[in-house]
């Protein structure tokens, strides 16, 4: 596929971008150049092969849900700067 000045420039006006002359050439031939590279991996026979998500493995790190008892109230609030008998005091954002 052949990338036009005109679908530059296309691009350009749905991203709300102002090229000069100059830069309209750039970036076709820019353009241009990333779709052959991309025809070029099409031609790559990729029978067999399975689809990955990342280049590398990617294992997952987190730690295992366990059940436990919660702090007692009194101890999870114990280091707030203002609190009452139910929760975290903090200032109204809101209006009334």
């Amino acid at each position: 596929m052949a990338i036009t000045r005109e679908t530059v420039e296309k691009v350009a006006l749905l991203a709300r971008l102002k090229l000069s002359e100059t830069e309209l050439e750039k970036m076709t031939e820019q353009m241009g150049q990333i779709v052959g590279y991309v025809d070029q991996l099409s031609e790559v026979d990729t029978e067999g092969v399975e689809p990955m998500a990342h280049a590398v493995e990617v294992t997952n790190v987190f730690a295992e849900d366990v059940v436990a008892e919660s702090l007692p109230r009194e101890q999870a609030l114990s280091n707030a700067p203002s609190s009452n008998e139910r929760g975290y005091l903090v200032p109204a954002v809101l209006g009334d």
